[in-house]
């Protein structure tokens, strides 16, 4: 059975009235074993795969290829589909008229199911809320299937009229989730990103068709590595109390605030989807009254619960005090991520800055990302920001932006904006 344990980092003592608590509570888990093994229910898999009409030759045999490598890393005995999607969604394995839209993986429905892969072919348009209302359809279906988890792979933006995909969406949230990849540079990063974030998943550009098969492999793996089908992060507070935010910061920054469930008055449940053998760091900033200084409370308990089983729990504490040099130190951790969760958002304003042809903002913004990439080592996202801008100062933050940047560089840098690096403890 999976083990979980929680460490918390922060810096407890608050000036004469002070009332924001913050802390970083890391969760680790060991034991995760592989995806629907454990006996709590099936694992379920889908893959689906842009086939409209703007999936040029080159990027469809690669995407073709891709599909049929990522069926190769499902475990035996996993129910599995694969879904082709244009300007509507088509299921093309497991062919069925009706009943169970997903059949267990074996070697014959393995090689079926590449077999019905190796025929798409680019045609239609670009219909996203039909892919992900098919795929809802799909893990309904079988009942047995309780962890679910789905591969989306598109080259263009949704053609589809306002508000279709966002209600699409708002169905399939909470009931899977979906690590999407956009293929060369004629998709848009935020709209891919808001599928990806609302299905607890990642996001990521394939800029070249060679790369793709390794991209499916790789999250093919993880899915299969994650032996805990569904895990949640639990808040409790005071009465009185508010909490402010919960955000996953590392590996990536992912604002779960607004996913709260009420548990109870006094706490409230956020969704962290499926465990494999990993690290994750989340952000918890609670509001107390103040108090008489030498008082102590308990601002928040955090607990990772499994159904309904607390398998790890942190405690975060405040302690009023008026010695200026216990209560001004911020915790090396909490500064540490504030900066990151500052980083993720400087990138991803400055460039939509620089869409508009707001060159100042854009400056500005992204001088600011090399300030903060530097201060905190993150050197992918320093890298990334030097395609982007000539940088004069990482210190200052002072930046140019480059006359001439190559479209895929810039997507990079946008889809790899929420990416972490982590304290080095």
């Amino acid at each position: 059975m999976a083990e979980f344990s929680a460490t918390v980092y922060q810096n407890e003592f608050l000036p004469d009235g002070g009332t924001d608590v913050n802390a970083i509570v890391t969760v680790t888990c060991s034991g995760a074993g592989t995806a629907g093994q454990t006996g709590a229910g099936s694992a379920g898999e889908i893959i689906i795969v842009d086939t409209s009409g703007s999936m040029g030759p080159q990027t469809m045999a690669a995407a073709r290829a891709a599909a049929q490598t990522a069926l190769d890393e499902i475990v035996d005995g996993t129910y599995f589909a694969v879904i082709a999607g244009s300007d509507r969604a088509m299921l093309a394995y497991p062919v069925v008229q009706s009943g169970p839209g997903m059949v267990p993986m074996s070697p014959q429905t393995r090689q079926e199911a590449q077999a019905a892969v190796a025929r798409f072919v680019g045609s239609g348009g670009t219909a996203m809320s039909t892919w992900l209302d098919l795929a809802v359809q799909l893990f309904g279906s079988v009942p047995s299937v309780t962890q679910r988890h789905a591969i989306l792979l598109t080259d263009g933006e949704n053609r589809e009229a306002a508000g279709r995909l966002d209600t699409a969406l708002g169905r399939a949230t909470g009931y899977f989730q979906c690590d999407c990849r956009g293929a060369g540079t004629d998709w848009q990063v935020e709209e891919v990103r808001r599928i990806a974030q609302a299905l607890l998943g990642t996001v990521d550009i394939i800029p070249s068709p060679e790369q793709m098969e390794g991209q499916f492999r790789e999250m093919m793996r993880a899915s299969m590595a994650r032996g805990v089908a569904d895990a949640q992060l639990r808040v409790w507070s005071p009465q009185g109390a508010q909490v402010l935010f919960v955000r996953q910061v590392a590996p990536t920054v992912e604002d779960l605030t607004s996913r709260r469930a009420e548990v109870n008055p006094l706490t409230g449940a956020y969704p962290t989807g499926a465990w494999a053998d990993e690290s994750r760091d989340y952000h918890v900033a609670v509001r107390v009254a103040a108090k008489a200084i030498g008082q102590e409370q308990l601002a928040a308990r955090v607990q990772l619960v499994v159904g309904d089983t607390v398998l790890a729990q942190g405690l975060v504490k405040a302690t009023w005090s008026n010695d200026s040099e216990l209560t001004a130190t911020i915790d090396r951790q909490v500064a540490h991520y504030t900066g990151q969760t500052e980083l993720a958002a400087m990138i991803q304003e400055g460039l939509a800055a620089k869409a508009a042809g707001d060159e100042a903002t854009a400056t500005t913004k992204l001088g600011r990302a090399v300030q903060l990439a530097a201060a905190t080592g993150n050197d992918e996202a320093t890298s990334k920001l030097r395609k982007v801008v000539d940088v004069e100062s990482e210190r200052d933050g002072t930046v140019k932006l480059k006359r001439s940047v190559d479209r895929a560089d810039e997507m990079a840098l946008d889809t790899a904006s929420t990416k972490t690096t982590r304290v080095k403890r």
